[in-house]
């Protein structure tokens, strides 16, 4: 696997699929390597690239929901038991560090147990997290913006999601994780991009492809089809090129690794 590396674990949307993993992408930046998402399951998936368990500097996780969080406990586990040693940083929703911890301690992955340091640290829009040479910056995106209106009275929270600009030395690559509209990706995209990897589940691709037009991007990655977009990837695939002919795009499948 490159040294210099998007491996997308799982790029599936958020039903149940067969032939689609859920949300997990590793991005391998020389000497660092940074986890957005662990979509189940991440575990298995990682076990399989046959990388050691030490590559893994940092995990960000966009959001709470199932498809984008769902594998960490056992991906934790396989830490465990496979006698992990460097310490891990988990970037996550600050309404999320509490929970997620208490379900830990649930699972009897205690702080005592594991063999390595383990911290938790919240998200917060436009600060940026530095992990040795790579440097990741989140941005809030509506994704939950409805459930928000809908929920927060009964329930409340934050309703956060995020999407990451990662930087490696003149390198720029922008992850969207999920949105609420394309032009969640304005603070990504203000700059030239080398590589964009978006979502093409919660709007018209139609609507995407338009909004992408003219935007500095030396290459896109689909990914996160919704289920009906899957369905019919063929012609999307083929709206894409009429709407896009100027950018090198592909669509992703799980297993993929994409060069950088």
């Amino acid at each position: 696997m490159d040294e210099f590396s998007l491996t997308c674990f799982g790029i599936g949307d958020g039903t149940a699929s067969a032939d689609r993993n859920h949300s997990a992408y590793l991005y391998r930046l020389g000497g660092t390597s940074i986890l957005i998402d662990c979509g189940e399951p991440i575990s298995r998936s990682f076990a399989a690239s046959g990388l050691g368990y030490e590559v893994i500097d940092r995990i960000c996780i966009s959001h709470l929901h199932s498809d984008h969080a769902g594998g960490l406990f056992m991906l934790l586990q396989g830490f465990w038991l496979e006698h992990r040693r460097k310490p891990l940083t988990i970037n996550l929703p600050a309404d999320g560090i509490e929970p997620v911890t208490k379900m830990l301690h649930a699972a009897y992955l205690f702080p005592e147990v594991l063999p390595f340091p383990l911290r938790f640290e919240p998200l917060a829009h436009g600060v940026p997290l530095a992990q040795d040479s790579v440097r990741v910056t989140p941005y809030r995106t509506t994704h939950l913006e409805a459930l928000r209106k809908s929920f927060q009275a009964k329930y409340p929270g934050d309703y956060s999601a995020y999407c990451f600009l990662v930087e490696s030395g003149k390198q720029r690559i922008a992850h969207s994780a999920d949105l609420g509209a394309p032009e969640d990706l304005e603070p990504l995209l203000k700059n030239p991009i080398d590589l964009l990897v978006c979502e093409v589940a919660h709007f018209a691709p139609e609507s995407l492809f338009s909004y992408l037009k003219g935007k500095r991007i030396g290459q896109i990655v689909f990914m996160h089809l919704s289920r009906w977009n899957w369905q019919r990837r063929d012609e999307i695939q083929k709206l894409a090129a009429e709407m896009l002919p100027a950018v090198k795009h592909l669509f992703a499948r799980d297993g993929l690794s994409v060069p950088l």
